[in-house]
């Protein structure tokens, strides 16, 4: 805004119009009150006026509402700018492919919430893979070595090899027990209990409260066994289920 002051002028000093306002403009700068429409609260394209911003907004909720839950405003822009707005037709085709964008986006991270609960045995996500190796007799399997399917996975790897929890739990039994020959039992809440068969050495005590990935036990090949490995056994409510639903994928 223009300030003024009084000041003492000669009389005989002429002045115009044309300069007054040639000095005013020199000194001025020209704001502009624009309209952003947002989304989710960012910004994505902006309008000369509000009643063109409202009719793209009206638009594209009529149009969206369908579909996942998506926050499309309107916010004041003070530009000095002119050339920042944009034609209602540019407006809608940005808006329109940025929400595409964003709706993808979230279904993506939706898909990646439905794998992670598909990976999750009543509530109890099985964070760890208990041993890196090769899966040599996999869950159902009709073998010589017994003669009923195969209640768990074996995983062969070196003997010694550190086991780690697949997920934290207390440890009900850590012994020899059978075909199990070395075991460690755990139970990780909500109906399910997990199984390391065949250890050479068990490093935790019945009792023992375990975190996921905790060092448990070490490869081995002890009881109903051929050679070094890791059986791994995932129980709900006293029934055996697959482990390669919940930790490996191939």
């Amino acid at each position: 805004m223009p300030e003024y002051k009084f000041k003492l002028v000669d009389k005989a000093e002429q002045t115009n119009e044309e300069t007054i306002l040639a000095k005013l403009e020199e000194n001025s700068e020209t704001t502009y009150k624009l309209y952003a429409v947002t989304l989710d609260g960012e910004e994505k394209t902006v309008l000369a006026s509000l009643e063109e911003a409202e009719k793209i907004v009206d638009e594209m909720t009529e149009k969206y509402e369908d579909d996942l839950e998506l926050d499309i405003g309107i916010v004041d822009v003070i530009t000095t700018d002119k050339e920042d707005e944009s034609t209602v037709k540019v407006a809608t085709a940005t808006l329109d492919s940025d929400i595409e964008n964003k709706i993808e986006e979230i279904e993506e991270e939706i898909a990646l919430q439905q794998e992670i609960q598909s990976h999750t045995v009543q509530g109890v996500y099985l964070e760890v893979t208990p041993v890196s190796g090769i899966i040599t007799s996999r869950f159902g399997n009709r073998e010589s070595i017994r003669s009923y399917g195969h209640t768990g996975l074996d995983i062969a790897a070196p003997a010694g090899t550190p086991i780690r929890a697949a997920a934290g739990g207390t440890v009900t039994f850590s012994g020899y027990s059978g075909g199990y020959g070395y075991v460690v039992k755990m139970d990780n809440g909500n109906g399910v209990e997990t199984y390391y068969g065949h250890c050479s050495a068990l490093y935790v005590s019945t009792g023992e409260e375990v975190e996921a990935g905790d060092v448990i036990a070490a490869v081995g090949s002890t009881g109903n066994s051929t050679g070094n490995h890791l059986h791994f056994e995932v129980r709900v409510d006293g029934e055996e289920v697959n482990p390669q639903n919940y930790l490996y994928n191939e």
